[in-house]
């Protein structure tokens, strides 16, 4: 199913469909169908349409510039970039383990920053599918009609993702694209008129987190077989995990398993991935397609994200979510669950546990210490990954004597999961629009699919080795007078 659909035989001969732009994403994307005169589909595809380069144009900049530097990749995640980039940092100083002070701040910095993002996309922009129905009216599947139908809901979601962006400027200094994370550790701890402050909501924000799992569990389970069907496909996963197998998000072990559960690799150095993982290039997006090497392109793409990492662990170290876990992980009857709309089941889950262990964290007396960085022997490579809210984030770098950037890779959360949204959109096409005339509510059950992978499409968009890129020259009358296109390859033809 993930590639049956890729490519048409013939596509000239096939009615073209385009879905432009998605919407409720964070940046731009369409979705190409190309169907027969019967409407089945012959072909399905993801398109990332813009192009941004941060692997490139980073080169030659001082690797002190990169945390900061970076997290412009994204307004919804920077401080996933941003601590990523630092993580690598402290390789490039020497430094492999920080203060326990600043270690404490970046992680209560990286759970306020997947408290705020889940909060953003499950309340925001994917309730309306949820509470009225992937088929309801355009007109009133949107925000202004969870506003409207649902106020307490839509507040809780506002409020959940206030408390989760002043977790962030507390630790960071800005509650977008702030500078708290430095090479080596942070550059400011937590005061105790801070802690106060997110001391006196944190009670309240557990409280809503709690029952906004059990409002998504409710809605999953009054219509199990839909939900469960639904733009299900078999994927491996990959996530980190903590030393005994448990929900980790800051730092960990590599894991991955294939769609049964069974272990592919277990608790794998993350300075390694290099030779885990790999990434093709294909000619029709500029988003590449990572895949597990022992696998192979073809069966060794994997999923990221909440559902893998709800799936992959085997406990929270936080009790109201470990009991969330449990009930998840029953009705999967010990197989993980696979269908697209449980990622808004595991995204609130880790949503409740953030809450938790930020409450906990909040108690811990080295936030308030002053020891914050540590220094070591300059090194040429730094590797830094970390679970954003979308999934596995890798940073690597490498430098010269002088500091500045000399190559960059960047693997984002929404690459890792490139394949497998395009599988997801190819089952709804197999099983929701083949043979039917196209209606806007069919349409939108793509985007539905794409959605429940809360997608940063910004972040996806960069290069590794030659682009394909096509100029055109149009006239006055908006006639094509020239073209000149550059393939994959590197070769270009007028």
């Amino acid at each position: 199913m993930s590639t049956n659909l890729e490519t048409a035989r013939h596509p000239e001969t096939l009615k073209r469909v385009c879905i432009e732009p998605l919407t409720r994403v964070e940046g731009h994307g369409k979705v190409t169908l190309f169907l027969d005169e019967d409407n089945h589909v012959k072909q399905a595809r993801l398109h990332i349409v813009e192009f941004r380069g941060f692997e490139k144009f980073i080169q030659g900049r001082p690797y002190w510039e990169l945390p900061v530097l970076v997290q412009r990749l994204c307004g919804i995640c920077p401080v996933s970039h941003h601590l990523a980039a630092a993580k690598a940092c402290d390789r490039l100083v020497g430094v492999d383990r920080l203060t326990p002070t600043a270690e404490k701040v970046r992680r209560l910095m990286h759970l306020g920053q997947v408290l705020q993002s889940h909060a953003l996309h499950f309340f925001h922009l994917s309730s309306p599918d949820l509470l009225f129905g992937i088929d309801d009216a355009v007109a009133h599947r949107n925000i202004v009609g969870v506003i409207r139908d649902h106020p307490e809901i839509a507040m809780q979601g506002v409020l959940l993702r206030k408390f989760g962006q002043e977790v962030i400027r507390v630790t960071s200094g800005k509650r977008v694209h702030g500078t708290g994370a430095l090479p080596g550790g942070v550059n400011k701890n937590v005061s105790l008129e801070e802690r106060d402050l997110l001391l006196a909501e944190i009670d309240r924000v557990v409280d809503w987190a709690e029952k906004g799992v059990q409002l998504i569990k409710r809605i999953i389970l009054t219509r199990p077989d839909f939900h469960y069907r639904f733009a299900n496909v078999d994927a491996n996963t990959l996530s980190l995990v903590a030393p005994d197998g448990g929900f980790e998000l800051y730092d960990g072990g590599l894991r991955a398993r294939d769609p049964q559960g069974e272990t592919i690799f277990d608790h794998a150095d993350d300075q390694g991935y290099a030779e885990l993982l790999h990434e093709e290039i294909k000619p029709w997006s500029y988003m590449k397609f990572p895949f597990i090497v022992a696998l192979g392109p073809e069966k060794g793409w994997y999923r990221v994200g909440p559902l893998a990492r709800v799936n992959n662990c085997e406990r929270f170290h936080t009790p109201l979510a470990e009991q969330e876990r449990q009930d998840f992980a029953a009705a999967g009857e010990g197989r993980p669950l696979q269908a697209a709309l449980t990622t808004h089941w595991a995204r609130m889950i880790e949503l409740l546990h953030c809450a938790e262990a930020i409450r906990e964290l909040l108690a811990d007396p080295d936030l308030q210490g002053t020891d914050l960085r540590r220094e070591g022997a300059m090194q040429t490579t730094g590797i830094g990954v970390l679970e954003a809210p979308r999934g596995t984030l890798f940073h690597h770098y490498e430098i010269d004597s002088d500091g500045l950037v000399t190559r960059a890779n960047l693997i984002v959360s929404t690459t890792n999961n490139n394949q497998a949204m395009n599988a997801s959109i190819r089952r709804v096409a197999a099983d929701d629009l083949d043979g039917h005339a196209l209606t806007e509510p069919l349409l939108n059950r793509i985007e539905v699919a794409i959605r429940a992978y809360d997608p940063c499409l910004s972040c996806a968009t960069h290069a590794l080795g030659k682009m394909p890129l096509e100029l055109e020259l149009l006239d006055a009358e908006g006639r094509r007078v020239g073209r000149l296109v550059r393939h994959a390859d590197g070769s270009v033809a007028a």
